[in-house]
Parts: structure tokens; sequence; C-alpha cells
């Protein structure tokens, strides 16, 4: 399919986050973006604002536009909806958002990001720190940049930014020539089955996507998975690992000063990550690359990063490793680095004042939630630490149960709300209830969200954390209001 052929569009759940940047994408090309979704959202204000057509509620092929060229679909839709049915078998190319993203990374050079956890602060980052360096790309983000304030920015480079996402193994579209692995945690079990199969037949599978003469960048830790088999050598495919304390890129020295995340990266001195550097240092003064090289590396001394958490500064690792491929200098990372905002909902914070924090956290699998508590201690050690957390997917809750009460013990309290069923329908003995009884912290209470607020009110509260993927977040505002109002 030739896109530049695509006048007229339709997205069935166009309020996605990637959807909603794909139709961004069209409607940038000059194409007329129509779409459905099942409840408006500041997302989809924002889309109609922009020039695009939405209705809402259930299915109505009355408001469906007549002459599309391509319909454009999300696995989130129920297969039985009467609009997905009606083009499945009218002769209108209908399309998932993933192949048409697949479409794209193979017309353009792309750099995919993929991992269970860490896709859209990585991407996010890499996306600002070519921008800073000059490299004009393209970014189809999984969440709305605080830089950007969009999930989309279009570009005039060559270069394409995506998320390469797992579920429904997705990812498989994507022909990158710059992949990078983050993690790879068992997750999305609906969809592969058993644990081992994440990586099987998943993550492996989407390394091998790698465009010939391609460069792949894997979490060390993460190299115990592969062989030496996985790339094909006669399509020249090379890796390199990143971490932190280990990899060819590594971080090391990590600590806080000053509320912010301040660490060294070091780097191999040859190769493509550094011929293409000028050979002076990153604020123009002081020694040159190649006087600052030892035992065939650079280091790159004190870094400040914006983010907080280990794991933010590990991706920020695999962040400035891509960088240096398209030659961003050292003076463009360092202040992308500092003036990265983030992303909203990732660890975002909400209000501060002398007596209260209150930080909005997209985590849903355990690991998630282990990192924001791990970064919350380090920010504010000798703090209480209250989290408000909200299962997402009633299959998640069933097979992480354990892990979730564990990660959950961590915090000093835990206000447990029910569960976000998202796409699922409810599983017989699966609710908030089994987290809890396993749950050793006694400061524990299982709320819904119409006792949620009466809740926190009774509390004196310090450092709170709402934390999850679901709705959560509609309760961020009056959360933030109550705080205000208290502080009165």
């Amino acid at each position: 399919m030739n896109l530049d052929d695509i006048k007229k569009i339709y997205f069935l759940g166009i309020g996605g986050i990637g959807m909603s940047a794909l139709a961004r994408y069209f409607l940038m090309k000059g194409c007329e973006v129509h779409g459905y979704d099942k409840t408006e959202t500041a997302l989809t204000k924002k889309l109609v604002k922009e020039g695009m057509t939405i209705h809402y509620g259930g299915a109505d092929l009355s408001k469906v536009p007549a002459n599309l060229d391509l319909v454009v679909w999300t696995p989130a839709i129920p297969r039985d909806f009467e609009e997905l049915l009606h083009f499945q078998n009218s002769t209108i190319p209908l399309k998932k958002r993933a192949e048409v993203l697949g479409i794209i990374s193979r017309s353009q050079r792309t750099i995919a990001v993929a991992g269970t956890h860490g896709k859209t602060t990585t991407s996010s980052l890499i996306t600002h720190l070519l921008r800073v360096g000059g490299v004009r790309c393209t970014a189809f983000l999984g969440g709305i940049a605080q830089n950007l304030k969009s999930n989309y920015v279009g570009g005039d480079s060559e270069w394409v930014v995506a998320e390469a996402d797992e579920y429904d193994r997705s990812f498989l579209h994507l022909s990158p020539e710059i992949a990078v692995l983050l993690s790879m945690d068992p997750d999305h079990l609906d969809i592969y089955g058993a644990a081992e199969n994440v990586a099987e037949t998943g993550f492996k599978e989407f390394l091998k996507k790698t465009k010939p003469n391609g460069k792949v960048f894997i979490k060390d830790e993460l190299t115990q998975h592969f062989d030496n088999q996985l790339f094909d050598n006669s399509n020249r495919v090379a890796y390199s690992t990143f971490g932190l304390g280990s990899g060819t890129f590594r971080s090391e020295n990590v600590h806080v000063e000053d509320g912010m995340f301040v660490f060294d990266f070091v780097a191999p001195a040859s190769g493509r990550s550094w011929e293409a550097l000028p050979a002076t240092n990153g604020s123009g003064e002081g020694r040159s690359y190649e006087e600052r090289i030892e035992n065939g590396e650079l280091k790159m001394e004190n870094l400040r990063f914006a983010m907080a958490g280990r794991h933010n500064v590990e991706n920020a690792t695999a962040a400035i490793a891509v960088a240096l491929q398209l030659g961003v200098t050292e003076k463009a990372i360092r202040k992308a680095l500092l003036s990265f905002k983030g992303i909203q909902r990732r660890f975002e914070f909400i209000y501060r004042d002398e007596k209260t924090v209150f930080i909005d956290d997209y985590a849903h699998h355990p690991t998630e939630i282990r990192a924001a508590v791990q970064a919350a201690r380090e920010l504010f050690p000798s703090r209480r630490i209250m989290g408000i957390f909200q299962p997402h997917l009633y299959s998640r809750t069933r097979d992480f149960q354990d892990r979730f009460a564990a990660e959950l013990d961590k915090l000093d309290d835990i206000i447990l709300m029910d569960i976000y069923p998202a796409r699922e329908l409810p599983m017989q003995g699966v609710t908030s209830d089994i987290i809890f009884q396993k749950m050793k912290n006694p400061n524990k209470v299982l709320v819904t969200k119409s006792t949620l607020l009466d809740e926190l009110k009774t509390r004196q509260l310090d450092v709170v954390m709402t934390i999850g993927a679901g709705d959560i977040d509609t309760f961020v505002g009056p959360i933030k209001r109550f705080l205000k109002t208290k502080k009165h």
C-alpha cells in the first residue's frame, strides 16, 4: 500500500494513545481524518480541535463517512463491534494500527524501542536527544511527551522513532534500522500463553526484523537469553549492550544531587558511535574527545538528568547510545538530558508544597511498581510514602498476584482499588482482594472509586503516589484540588 495515495481515513479506537499518534501523522500529511471511540476524553477533544471528526458511544454506521481509502483499527475494539464487522465485509482496505506503522517503518529509517517497561520514556528521550542534536525526526510515542505536548511529532529528516509494542505481537510488523531492547519480563500472558514464549516468539522475533546492516542495543543482562545464531551473519546486524555498571555503553557513579540524578556515561572510543562526532567536548572547553580516551573508552562525566529513578538512568543510557549513532554531540546530549521534562503519567510530579508531594505513575506491572517506589525512596529517603494502586486487567492480576503483593508491601501505606478491566470480562474469583489478602503490610485498605477521596481525607499525607494504567488518572485532578484546599 502506498500511503501517499490515502486521502480519507477512518480510525476505529482513535482515542488510544498509539492510534491518535497515527491519526495525527495522516492529518499532517493533509488527509481527511475521521474516527470512533467509546468515550470523549481530553485527548479526543484535542484531536477534534486539530481538525478531525470523531463520534462516540456505540456503533453508528450512519456516521461512517463515504469514499474511505483506508480503515485502521486497534485490537482494543471488540471483535463483534458492528462497525468493525461492517468493514470486514466491505472492499475498503482494513488494517491494524501496527500494520500501518510497519508500512511507515519500511519506507523510512526507523528506530524502534521494545521492552516490557520503559518504551515510552526511552523513545521520547531518544526523540528529544535527536531533535536537540539537530536531527528533526518523526516520532510515534505511547504517551504525551511534556516537551512536545503531544504523542506525535512530524519531522523532515529520514528518521522515525517508534515504540515497538509487544501486545498482540504488534511489533513484528516493524522493520527497524536501529532496534532497542530494554526488558523482557513476562506480561500479556493472555496473548503469549507461557512466560518463556514472551522472549521466544515475541522479542527474539522482533530483533530478527532488524534491517540488514542495522544495529541492535540490548540491555546487558538480557544477553543470557540470546545465542550467537540470533542474527543471520549475512545481514551484518551488529549488536551492543547497555546497562547500569555493565555493558558496552554504560552508566556509572549514579547518585542524587539536589533532587536530580547525576551519572557518568561510558562508551567505546571506536566504531560508528564516535567516528561521526566532532573532536570537541560538550561544553566547548577543556580536553577533546580524543584526549579523554582511556583504555579504549570515553567517559562523559557528571551528566545531570531531570527524571527520577535508576531505571530511568538506564533508559537514558540506551537513548544516549542511539543518539551517538546519529552523530549527536556531547553538548547537545547534556542539554537534552537536563531539559527533558518527561512523560505525562510517568513519575509525574502533580503537586508539591512544604508538607506534601503528589506523584502520578502509569506503573501496572510488578517490576514497574518496584522501580517507581524505589525512585520515590531515593528522592525522599526519610518520608512516609503512600501508594494508591488500581490493578489493570483481570488476567494480569491473576498471573502476578504474589508479585503485586510483594511490591506493594514496600510502601508505608497502601490504598488498593478495584480492578480496571480494560478489554477483559470479569474472571471467576479474580478481584483486588486476592492481592490484598497476600499483602503483609498492616497499613493497607481496600476502597472503591466512590470511597477513595473520603479515605484520603482521614489521612496525614506526606508523599502520595497514584499508580496504575486504568482510569485512576481521573482522580489526579480531584486529589490535587484536595491537597491545595487542605494546605489552606
